[in-house]
Order: structure tokens, then C-alpha cells, then sequence
């Protein structure tokens, strides 16, 4: 990994550098690097604001690889996991960044039923389906569709076609996603999608955040998540199709709390999905993150019904990241934004069927702020 070329981060820091010691940048996006994958080209596009936060992202899976933001003494510090080449994100790594899908999560038994007829998909998790399959989204290179600014935000789109029984789901699906950084220190992560078959869908984003700078591990952040129970699963990650109270158990943060003590109880991480508090379809706020020596503070809004809260407690020291930072184990927390696992399967969850002339949406949105001391 350490053989990795990372030329186009020694632009992007000094950029975003710069900026951070200036009292104004120029709103910009532009592309930095490219690489050839077979026939197709990997692109990498940076989007800058007023403010010097830089955002990092690629059509290798639709990918977020990097957010440049300043703690509350004016210091820039990269905190998402993510390496500092193209070259690096066609090799092994837990999907950092990418977009999942066709569907995000567990299908259990890999099967479907759907208008009478049974989908069978590809059995990668043990039996059952996880994250649309072994090639799903998320090894996917989506076609880069524009970049453009226009007012207080810089955009970049990109677009998948995703073929009819593709790791075996129905229907000829076209993705677009939209990535806008805003002068707001916001990162808008837009989603739609149509189908010309009836099919189930679910989208999201698997970046993983680290509030520190990526120099620790993410037990001390606190954590404050807008939901009051959870889809409980089985031994396998399956849901059982009810929802369950956090109330007085490790799943609640319905007030600020770290994880430590909770982690080290369980002696495991989190991979769990929370139903949130809010309206079907409206914007809200799903959970706030502080990291209380930075004073970074990352607000995590969506659309979406669910939010899988996962912090891995795999050891990903084999992962040489972004100015050849090794990370270690719980160096990451992931916010993913969906629907609730193995929905198809569970007529009482929110639906995630589409059909033809529908337009599936989805806006989520990770903002970035700072707290005094």
C-alpha cells in the first residue's frame, strides 16, 4: 500500500494549507488526477470553499476520499479514512467512501420476493446477501457527468447504469449522485434513481469518519444519535422484524455519550441500524458528532428512515491512509444513511421498492462546525 502514488495529495494539502491561512478562497472544482482500470478511466476531482475545506472524491464507486476541515484552532486535518492515490482505492480496503448498493445491508437468505416472483442474489455473507453482492456499487466505476459551481457550492455528478439482473436484481436502473461542498461547510450527497422493471433499492455512502484527524481512534468522540430504538438482528446481522427500545442499553445515545466503556463492555464494535425520529421523507438532523480535543463537530442530516451506526473493531493497520497516517482498530465511525436491512423481506419496514415512472430520491447531508473551548 505504501507503494501507492501520492503526488495529488501534496496539491490538494498545499491548496487547502494555503486557504486555511486566508481569510477568503475562490469556490472551485476541478479534476487533479486520472488513471486508466481496463478501459476505463478513474478520475479524482477536488471541490474547495470560501472557507478552505476541501472535499475529495472519485468515480471509482462513486467514492467520498477525502474531508479537509479545520479543528477550532484554524488547523486543517483530514477526517475521513482514505488513501492518497487512485491507484490504492482498485485494491483491498472496507469500501472506504464508496456508494453501496443496489441495496446497502443484509438481504437474508439472499432472496427476494417481489409482484410474485423470487430474486435470488449472490450468498457473500454467510449464507445471505450484503451490500448488493461481491460486485455491487461499490466496485463499480460510474461514469463522471459534470463538475460545475454555481452560486455558494461546487458540484460534482456522477451516474451508473446498472443492467437488468445485475448481481441479481431486477430492472435496468440508471443512479445519479450528486456530491455539492457548500460555503456552509457542508457536504450534500443527492441521490436519484429510475428503473424500467419493478425492483427494491437502497443506497448509501460508507465513509468513515474520524474526528481526530485521523491520529486516534474514535471511542472519546461523543455521540448523540435522534433515534429511540433499533432493528434488533440475529447472530448473523439478519433483523428479526421488530424494533427495540435503546432505552437503558448500549444502543442508546439519545443523550451525549462516548463509547468507550460501552465498546469495552460488549468487546465488540457497532453494526446496528437505528430507526430515526423524524418524518418519512423530510430532512433532519439524525446524529451529532464531537470530538471534544479537536472541537470538531460533524452534524449528519437525511432524508433516509434508518441510520447504520458502525464502528469496526477490526484492526485495519494494513490500511496506509492519507499522509501515510496507519490506522489501527475503532478508527472509524460510520453514519450510513438507508433503509432498514432485509426490508424486502419485512412488509412492516419502510418500503424500498421502486417502479417504473417512480424517481427515487435521497439527500443526506454531513455538516462540519467547530465548538470553543
Amino acid at each position: 500500500m505504501k507503494a501507492c502514488v501520492i503526488g495529488a495529495l501534496i496539491i490538494i494539502s498545499c491548496l487547502s494549507v494555503s486557504c486555511g491561512q486566508t481569510s477568503l478562497c475562490q469556490l472551485s472544482v476541478f479534476k487533479n488526477s486520472s488513471i486508466l482500470s481496463g478501459r476505463d478511466t478513474v478520475e479524482m476531482f477536488t471541490l474547495v470553499n470560501a472557507n478552505g475545506m476541501s472535499v475529495q472524491v472519485t468515480n471509482y464507486a462513486a467514492s467520498l476520499t477525502d474531508v479537509f476541515v479545520p479543528d477550532r484552532q484554524g488547523r486543517f486535518e483530514h477526517v475521513v479514512l482514505g488513501f492518497d492515490s487512485l491507484e490504492c482505492y482498485l485494491g483491498r480496503h472496507p469500501k472506504l467512501g464508496a456508494t453501496v448498493g443496489r441495496f446497502a445491508n443484509r438481504i437474508k437468505n439472499a432472496e427476494f420476493c417481489l409482484n410474485g416472483q423470487t430474486y435470488h442474489l449472490e450468498k457473500n455473507n454467510n449464507g445471505h446477501s450484503i451490500h448488493g453482492g461481491t460486485n455491487g456499487f461499490s466496485h463499480r466505476i460510474f461514469k463522471t457527468d459534470t463538475f460545475y459551481v454555481v452560486k455558494d457550492t461546487a458540484i460534482v455528478v456522477f451516474k451508473y447504469s446498472s443492467i437488468h439482473l445485475e448481481e441479481g436484481f431486477p430492472g435496468n436502473l440508471e443512479l445519479s449522485i450528486a456530491y455539492k461542498l457548500t460555503n456552509h461547510n457542508e457536504i450534500v450527497l443527492e441521490y436519484t434513481a429510475t428503473t424500467d422493471k419493478p425492483t427494491v433499492v437502497n443506497f448509501t455512502n460508507h465513509s468513515y469518519f474520524n474526528l481526530t484527524g485521523c491520529t486516534r481512534n474514535v471511542l472519546n468522540h461523543i455521540y448523540r444519535i435522534y433515534a429511540d430504538s433499533i432493528t434488533p438482528t440475529d447472530s448473523m446481522g439478519i433483523p428479526t422484524g421488530e424494533l427495540m427500545p435503546v432505552v437503558g442499553t448500549v444502543y442508546d445515545y439519545t443523550s451525549p455519550q462516548s463509547v468507550e466503556k460501552r465498546v469495552q463492555k460488549m468487546g465488540k464494535g457497532y453494526d446496528v441500524n437505528y430507526r430515526l425520529d423524524k418524518y418519512p421523507d423530510s430532512l433532519e438532523l439524525a446524529a451529532i458528532v464531537v470530538e471534544p480535543i479537536s472541537g470538531r463537530v460533524l452534524k449528519a442530516y437525511t432524508t433516509e428512515p434508518g441510520m447504520q451506526f458502525y464502528i469496526p473493531n477490526s484492526n485495519m493497520d494494513y490500511l496506509i491512509g492519507h499522509g501515510e497516517k496507519k490506522y489501527g482498530r475503532y478508527y472509524g465511525f460510520c453514519l450510513e444513511m438507508q433503509h432498514f436491512p432485509d426490508a424486502p423481506n419485512n412488509p412492516q419496514f419502510p418500503a424500498t421498492s421502486l417502479l417504473p415512472g417512480e424517481i427515487y430520491r435521497q439527500v443526506t447531508i454531513y455538516k462540519f462546525e467547530t465548538i470553543s473551548e
